[in-house]
């Protein structure tokens, strides 16, 4: 597969270059080379005469989304146990099913499957948890590198309070991350990150031992923030001697600038702060926090206060792999905060959800905004169609808006990431 020299869809053209602000281009031209972003342009170059255009008539193009938070082995798991909370949940369903990719064969068949479902629903960067076995993490590695998606992999670490059947010892644990990124450091597009699955399951050598790894290789790291209540109680009471949830990372130097950390739902403004100094992502995990009854990220306090914040399915705390489902969730939970809050934090816009599930997890993985000129061609072509067929003649900004509420994977017709068309 190769990227096209010049390649040139004419449509109209929607990107988020800032919290918020749609930019919208009708009948526009968006030209990439070699795979790289040339620019967004109202009427094509006088230099490209002659080039082929692919016109893509009314259809929409716009950015491909970034799933910053999702864990690959429980794809098969998909809407199941969602009657539980957390902690139960994991002992009755997570932990069983990641246990099943010790065989790697059956891991290859999930993963190739997960990947197919990611790529068809339009979302081509990532930062994916595998399972602590690396020959599945090197098959989700190949899977998604086949599809040219881009972003971060970890291998998860867990060294007590789970099944014999996943519990690593934390010596071999640590050789075995060693082992794995001797394999995964030389790939720029699906790059590795240190993946400790959360504080619970994780004792403080091996935490220690991690962070270390993380500042010699110099890798950002993902892990799970402050989701739960029965969770952060019981990390108050493995870790007494920290000053909180975020404490028992960051002690450890595992709260790393660009680094990843889901959900925070009951994060405190010693833990924003901390999540700002260090210039850690929040990634909100909406479908997760509603579907687990965990509870609502403000997330307007977290962008007020400055702290990075983006987007992820969390599939399957999440039962939607699909982002814009995890959008329309995003700004629902905001106007159930909008309400708790007796109106103060202002519900989010379909703009601003949108901005964070594409540019925002783009920038965490050292991307541009919007469709910003050297940028790996990343994007989407969706045919609006089925669904603005009995009210056609709506402003394009209404059209997208209307997309984010009722699209299917089936109106997405095709998907470019890095440069190459997967579909």
């Amino acid at each position: 597969m190769e990227t096209e020299k010049i390649l040139i869809l004419k449509g109209n053209i929607i990107s988020a270059p800032g919290f918020g602000r749609l930019e919208l281009v009708e009948n526009g031209y968006l030209v990439a080379e070699d795979g790289n972003i040339t620019g967004v342009f109202k009427s094509l170059p006088d230099r490209f005469d002659g080039a082929h255009v692919t016109d893509c008539g009314s259809a929409i193009i716009m950015q491909s989304f970034c799933d910053m938070h999702l864990h690959a082995p429980q794809y098969p798991l998909l809407g199941l146990g969602l009657d539980m909370q957390l902690m139960e949940w994991l002992d009755t369903y997570t932990y069983p099913t990641e246990a099943k990719f010790k065989d790697t064969e059956y891991a290859k068949r999930v993963f190739e499957a997960f990947a197919q479902d990611l790529i068809g629903g339009g979302t081509t960067r990532v930062s994916v948890f595998s399972s602590v076995h690396n020959e599945a993490t090197y098959a989700l590695t190949e899977a998604l590198s086949r599809l040219h998606v881009a972003g971060y992999i970890g291998k998860v670490n867990m060294d007590r309070s789970c099944p014999d059947s996943i519990r690593e010892d934390t010596a071999a644990s640590l050789r075995a991350t060693e082992e794995w990124l001797e394999r995964a450091l030389p790939n720029k597009t699906l790059r590795p990150i240190i993946t400790p699955r959360f504080v619970p399951v994780c004792s403080d050598e091996l935490l220690s031992g991690l962070g270390h790894i993380a500042y010699r290789c110099g890798l950002p790291v993902q892990s799970h923030l402050s989701e739960n209540i029965k969770e952060i109680a019981l990390v108050r009471e493995l870790c007494p001697e920290t000053y909180g949830y975020w404490h028992a990372y960051e002690r450890h130097g595992l709260l790393r600038r660009g680094s990843l950390m889901a959900h925070c739902v009951y994060s405190d403004l010693r833990e924003r702060n901390a999540l700002k100094e260090n210039g850690v992502w929040a990634v909100h995990c909406p479908c997760s926090n509603m579907d687990l009854s965990s509870g609502i990220m403000p997330v307007r306090r977290f962008v007020y206060e400055g702290v990075n914040v983006c987007m992820g399915s969390d599939i399957a705390g999440g039962a939607d792999l699909f982002m814009p489902g995890v959008i329309k969730a995003a700004v629902r939970m905001s106007k159930l905060n909008w309400i708790a809050t007796a109106q103060s934090e202002p519900i989010l816009s379909i703009a601003e959800a949108y901005y964070l599930a594409t540019t925002a997890g783009a920038k965490c993985l050292g991307a541009g905004a919007g469709f910003a000129p050297g940028d790996p061609l990343h994007c989407i072509v969706v045919d609006d169609s089925r669904i603005s067929a009995a009210d056609e003649g709506r402003p394009l900004g209404e059209r997208f808006e209307r997309l984010m509420y009722r699209m299917q994977p089936a109106d997405i017709i095709a998907v470019w990431a890095e440069g190459y068309r997967v579909k």
